[in-house]
């Protein structure tokens, strides 16, 4: 099976295998007390030109995500997310968990992007109803987006600009992060925190880790209480220094920017390819997620090709969805356009 699936179905990457077994290799202080963990803060400040920056691993990007906006949004607070985010749509209430009954408010956006101008409203009707309504304390923004698209600095620094201007904090959600940097081409610190981001969920897990994601607050005092809230939600992982090690080799000569190449190299390959055979695209494909609408004929050869899509209802019935991964092989690429071209 060629799986096309999602970039989850990988397994990790040799130099992250490698990583690991030295990292088994003798006793460490548990519970991020250990020297990767304390490489992993150092590497981090320099790769997003930030010296203040607080870094803290965790293993799931549910958990990165939803314990960095229970950082800035209380009980009565709100989320102000697009309605495909995946903190509104695959995370099974974990943030509105986390923050002990904050609300999420879902706004609509093309290409699964939110807007000042979809963010004006909730926050009128906030300001206007004084103790009667949640109050917004935070956005966040997916990088990449779940439709495969990118914010670009620009757009960040307009919400973000929007956002501080009544007083949330902004979260960007970068579970594919590297992917949407390469499509960039910009620095870290340019996609980020210059823009006005103040915390990012740092993704690995998709692009070449086993399980290793990182919270990263730009504004080291909004990570006040972190370490409490890691440790009761049951995530401070005693033997961190397994997390770590993954993303210290992860980011040793800039690893992690390879593999989204190669993954978006692989994704706009397959979407020439697709669009070539006649295939409409849904979404516009910046990093490296492909959603089209495929005939029924064309998906019905491409599984018994051997290859795993996705069925996207969500977009009509007859779209799909494509996920090119670090180590997605260029001869796959190939035979599924043939596939669908044959079609």
């Amino acid at each position: 099976m060629s799986n096309f699936g999602s970039d989850n179905v990988t397994g990790a990457h040799p130099k992250v295998m490698e990583a690991l077994a030295k990292a088994a290799d003798g006793p460490a202080i548990p519970y991020g007390g250990d020297d990767w963990t304390a490489r992993v803060e150092t590497r981090l400040r320099d790769v997003f030109e930030a010296p203040d920056l607080r870094a803290f691993p965790v293993a799931t990007g549910t958990a990165a995500n939803s314990l960095a906006l229970a950082c800035v949004t209380p009980p009565w607070g709100a989320v102000l997310c697009h309605q495909d985010a995946h903190v509104n749509v695959d995370e099974c209430g974990a943030p509105e968990m986390f923050t002990a009954g904050a609300k999420l408010i879902a706004l609509p956006g093309a290409d699964a992007k939110l807007t000042p101008e979809a963010m004006a409203a909730p926050l009128a009707l906030a300001a206007a109803r004084d103790v009667h309504r949640v109050r917004p304390s935070a956005v966040t923004l997916t990088q990449a987006t779940e439709a495969g698209t990118v914010y670009t600095p620009a757009e960040v620094s307009a919400i973000a600009d929007a956002a501080h201007g009544a007083g949330l904090a902004v979260h960007m959600d970068g579970a594919r992060f590297a992917n949407a940097l390469v499509s960039l081409g910009c620095s870290p610190a340019e996609a980020t925190w210059k823009q006005g981001v103040d915390m990012l969920s740092f993704g690995a897990t998709k692009n070449g880790c086993w399980a290793a994601e990182a919270v990263v607050f730009f504004k080291p005092e909004l990570a006040d209480g972190f370490e409490y809230r890691r440790k009761r939600a049951g995530h401070l992982v005693s033997k961190m220094r397994f997390v770590s090690a993954q993303l210290e080799a992860y980011l040793e000569g800039d690893l992690w920017i390879a593999n989204a190449r190669h993954a978006n190299a692989c994704a706009a390959r397959l979407a020439e390819g697709l669009t070539a055979a006649g295939v409409r695209l849904a979404h516009p494909v910046q990093a490296n997620e492909i959603f089209v609408h495929m005939p029924a004929e064309a998906r019905d050869r491409v599984k018994a090709g051997g290859f795993l899509i996705i069925p996207w209802p969500d977009l009509g019935p007859d779209a799909v969805r494509m996920v090119c991964a670090f180590n997605t092989r260029d001869e796959d690429v190939e035979r599924l356009i043939a596939t669908v071209a044959g079609a």
